[in-house]
C-alpha cells in the first residue's frame, strides 16, 4: 500500500485529487507545515515538516512525500507522474510523446502559473486584499499571469485538455496551479476556454472530494 505524507491545505492536494480519480488504496498521514504551527518543536506539538519522524522520510522537510514499498518520492509533480504511469489508465501517457507533453504543461503551470497565482492567495488568506499593499501586490500577480494564461487559452480553444483530447493528470497538475489564483474575483474572465475547463475539472467527483476534505480539514486544525 502506498502512503502520502502532507494535508489537504498543501501541494499534496494535486496528488490527492490524482489518488481519488483512481481510487486508489493508499494511507494519508496528516503533516502539516511546519510554520502554520507557532511551537512545532515544541512536545507533543502535531506532526508536521520540522518533526525529526518525517525528516528521517523526507530530509528537506518537504510534503507531499510518497511512499510506495522502497521508493520514496518527493515533489508533487515527480509524484504524480509516477502514480500516473503506474496506476493511471486514460490519466497516464500512451506513449513517450505524450509524456513528455504532460511534463512540459505541469512544469510550465508550476514555474509560470504558480508563483504568482500564490501571491493571490497569500493576500486573500491573510486578509490584505483590499489594504493598498494586497491590491498592488494582487495587481502585480495579475499582470504577471496574463502571458501564461492567454497561453493556456489558445491551447485550451484548439485542444480542450492539455494533454491527448482527454483528461489526463496533466489537467490535475495545471488545474491545481491555477487554483491558488481564484480566489480573486474575475481573474480568469477574460479567458473563456481555460474558465470553461476549469470549471470542468473542479466539477470532477474527485476533484469535489478533495475540495470538501481541504475545508474541513482547514477548520478542523485551524489553519
Amino acid at each position: 500500500m502506498i502512503t502520502l505524507y502532507g494535508i489537504y491545505n498543501s501541494r499534496a492536494s494535486r496528488t490527492l485529487w490524482l489518488i481519488e480519480e483512481l481510487g486508489l488504496d493508499f494511507q494519508h498521514v496528516p503533516v502539516i507545515q511546519k510554520n502554520r504551527l507557532e511551537s512545532p518543536d515544541a512536545p507533543g506539538a502535531r506532526l508536521n515538516t520540522g518533526s525529526a519522524e518525517f525528516l528521517k522520510i523526507s530530509p528537506a522537510g518537504f510534503i507531499p512525500t510518497l511512499q510506495d514499498g522502497d521508493l520514496i518520492l518527493h515533489e508533487s509533480l515527480a509524484i504524480n507522474g509516477y502514480l500516473a504511469r503506474k496506476y493511471g489508465g486514460p490519466l497516464a501517457p500512451v506513449d513517450l510523446a505524450e509524456e513528455a507533453q504532460m511534463t512540459m504543461w505541469s512544469f510550465y503551470a508550476a514555474t509560470s502559473i504558480e508563483p504568482p497565482a500564490l501571491e493571490i492567495t497569500l493576500q486573500y488568506r491573510t486578509g490584505q486584499q483590499d489594504t493598498p499593499v494586497g491590491r498592488a501586490i494582487i495587481a502585480g500577480a495579475v499582470d504577471k499571469l496574463k502571458r501564461p494564461l492567454a497561453v493556456i487559452e489558445a491551447h485550451l480553444a484548439k485542444a480542450g485538455h492539455m494533454v491527448g483530447n482527454r483528461f489526463t493528470v496533466a489537467d490535475i497538475n495545471v488545474a491545481e496551479c491555477l487554483r491558488y489564483a481564484q480566489l480573486h474575483p474575475g481573474v480568469f474572465d477574460p479567458y473563456p476556454a481555460l474558465k470553461g475547463w476549469l470549471a470542468e475539472c473542479q466539477a470532477r467527483p474527485a476533484c469535489a472530494t478533495v475540495a470538501e476534505r481541504r475545508v474541513a480539514e482547514a477548520q478542523s486544525i485551524m489553519l
